[in-house]
């Protein structure tokens, strides 16, 4: 009979440990590894009589989400290797590689680091962060479209405009924008 008393007590016991161990979630947070040859950040920059069209790839990145939402996430931008997609071709190429635009002697590369995502709606967020740019960082926000976002992969749209000039890319000012409108496709696995 007393072995039966102890049991139930360990038992109880037991059970009474466990029922204060807070539970482990099964909803880890997931690092996805950006897909380069799929990803990109599509530019068109204006001027007074005309505008020119053209992308920069991703090279690395990561992103972080947690239970199907974006938690976070940082990039690596390719100036290096900017491309142009209208007929001004190598020449715009060519010159948005000098000093007089992303001098990528110095600054090959951008960086994008998200500080904090706020959701907004089901599928759409506010992203936040820091983008190191010809050598300035500074805070840029945007309006995130989550087309897809679990464990296993993600795919994000953003459409958004940024200033140029706040990074020291002052050419043409008077005829070139100083606004480039930006269209980033982000995807992972």
């Amino acid at each position: 009979m007393k072995k039966i008393v102890f049991a139930l007590f360990g038992t109880a016991l037991l059970v009474g440990f466990y029922s204060f161990v807070p539970k482990k979630s099964t909803k880890d947070v997931v690092t996805l590894n950006v897909l380069a040859d799929k990803s990109r950040i599509d530019w068109v920059g204006s001027k007074k009589n005309d505008f020119h069209t053209g992308y920069f790839s991703l090279k690395s990145g990561t992103v972080q989400v947690e239970a199907g939402k974006l938690k976070g996430g940082e990039f690596v931008i390719d100036l290096a290797n900017v491309k142009v997609t209208d007929a001004s071709g190598p020449k715009l190429e060519g010159h948005l590689k000098t000093a007089d635009f992303f001098d990528v002697a110095k600054f090959s590369e951008a960086t994008y680091k998200i500080s904090s995502v706020t959701y907004t709606g089901e599928n759409t967020a506010t992203v936040a962060g820091n983008l190191n740019l010809k050598g300035a960082s500074l805070p840029v926000s945007f309006q995130v479209a989550i087309r897809s976002s679990d464990d296993k992969g993600f795919f994000g749209e953003a459409f958004f405009s940024l200033d140029r000039t706040a990074f020291g890319v002052n050419y043409g000012i008077g005829n070139v924008a100083k606004d480039v409108q930006l269209a980033v496709h982000l995807f992972a696995k």
